[in-house]
């Protein structure tokens, strides 16, 4: 059902690739380099655009529930098509809670409330995503704009209000740790841009596909790319990053408007870790489903509502994975950080494959298959970071390989 126009277009966009980095990233980014982070912003700003449009070509020119699983699959068959899409499954139901989880202690922290407390409003962010999923676009578009208005009014209030804190004093030194220290705060940069990918499943259900995924694509990256370089500058030139690194945001709002500052960013944290769970499980879902129509995952993924015409199958299979992981979080069996470590390889592998796709599916347009090769480019240089999060994706090819063998097994026995 298409459903989806150009302003919840641009709400999902900006909810997918908001995330909690802009929560975290700046403060951390600082602490590595000091002011000359500023100089990462403004090179990731430019590195964006081709990492936005590479997912925008292929989504207007391959509209399909199945986003990147589908065009590895038209650019390398199936069975590419099959690892990249269990890529992604697999990594939304280790992503969205710890983004859930991350908003929920921004607020729980603002508002002085227990760990207890923190896997609650997690969990509700979680159930309130799906449930908005389960109802359809119609009704979750109209949120996520909601939502999306909402976060950008809050930060734009703080930031503003912070204006009057800032001093030259903390510009300076501005390259404290020498100039190999942007090299190492731009890896942690390059995360916050990361979520183009996920919309590229959407694109079957945009009411305007040849005209809104363009417009939706350039209008979300230049209010990110302004609203991060923003946060940037406001945190370094109030000294906030020394204050609180990973929670700079909040020292930011605090010297803008007292101890309810905190609480003012305490709940633009959980509205933005909500948007950008509801775009990536509403995602993941279609992926399921496209991936169970083309039979490379369980046929009972591809189930849909008859009132509503939503994936249900996909939506159920997440729920499940989320009651495994928030139990797991919560009896001790599993700490967020290592949590935050499993998905880092699996959703750049996702990323990857998708540019790799749009280098094959446009050799014959110049100009687009540059832009996939500078997007694979950038993407292969983050992969040698991965570290020890690359046991994860290699896990999955093993139990996809070892299911391979016993259906080749089961056959020749029958």
């Amino acid at each position: 059902m298409k459903t989806i126009r150009l302003p919840q277009a641009i709400a999902l966009y900006i909810g997918a690739v908001l995330g909690a980095g802009i929560l975290l990233v700046p403060g951390l980014a600082a602490q590595i380099a000091g002011p000359a982070s500023l100089v990462d912003w403004a090179l990731l700003l430019i590195l964006v655009l081709p990492l936005a449009f590479c997912m925008a070509n292929l989504a207007q020119k391959y509209p399909h529930s199945g986003g990147v699983s589908y065009f590895a699959g038209r650019a390398f068959g199936p069975h590419a098509g099959q690892i990249v899409g269990w890529f992604f499954l697999m990594s939304v139901p280790i992503g969205a809670p710890v983004t859930a989880l991350t908003g929920a202690a921004y607020l729980s922290e603002a508002l002085k409330w227990s760990d207890s407390a923190i896997e609650g409003l997690a969990v509700g962010i979680l159930l309130i995503a799906l449930m908005l999923n389960y109802r359809g676009m119609r009704v979750a578009g109209k949120v996520q704009v909601a939502v999306i208005a909402t976060i950008l009014i809050t930060l734009g209030i703080v930031l503003a209000g912070a204006l009057p804190h800032l001093r030259m004093s903390h510009f300076q030194p501005f390259m404290p740790r020498g100039l190999w220290s942007i090299g190492r705060a731009s890896t942690l940069l390059f995360w916050c841009f990361i979520g183009w990918e996920a919309i590229a499943s959407y694109t079957s259900e945009f009411v305007h596909p040849e005209k809104d995924v363009h417009r939706a694509t350039l209008i979300a990256a230049l209010i990110l790319g302004g609203l991060y370089f923003m946060t940037a500058f406001v945190v370094v030139g109030t000294g906030s990053d020394r204050a609180k690194g990973q929670a700079a945001l909040v020292t930011v709002s605090e010297q803008a408007f007292g101890q309810g500052g905190a609480v003012i960013i305490g709940i633009a944290s959980l509205l933005i870790c909500l948007a950008t769970v509801i775009a990536y499980i509403g995602s993941a879902a279609r992926m399921a489903c496209a991936m169970a129509s083309d039979g490379t995952a369980p046929r009972w993924l591809g189930k849909q509502s008859h009132k509503y015409q939503t994936p249900v199958g996909g939506l159920l299979f997440l729920a499940l994975c989320f009651l495994v992981v928030m139990t797991a979080y919560s009896g001790g069996l599993i700490s967020l950080q290592k949590l935050i470590q499993l998905p880092n390889a699996t959703f750049l592998l996702n990323y990857m494959g998708g540019c790799a796709a749009g280098v094959v599916l446009f050799k014959k347009e110049k100009k687009k298959m540059l832009i996939s090769l500078i997007a694979f480019i950038a993407t292969l240089v983050m992969f040698f970071f991965v570290g020890s999060a690359i046991l994860y994706p290699l896990a999955i090819c093993a139990l996809l390989a070892g299911q391979k063998m016993i259906r080749m097994f089961s056959r020749n026995h029958s």
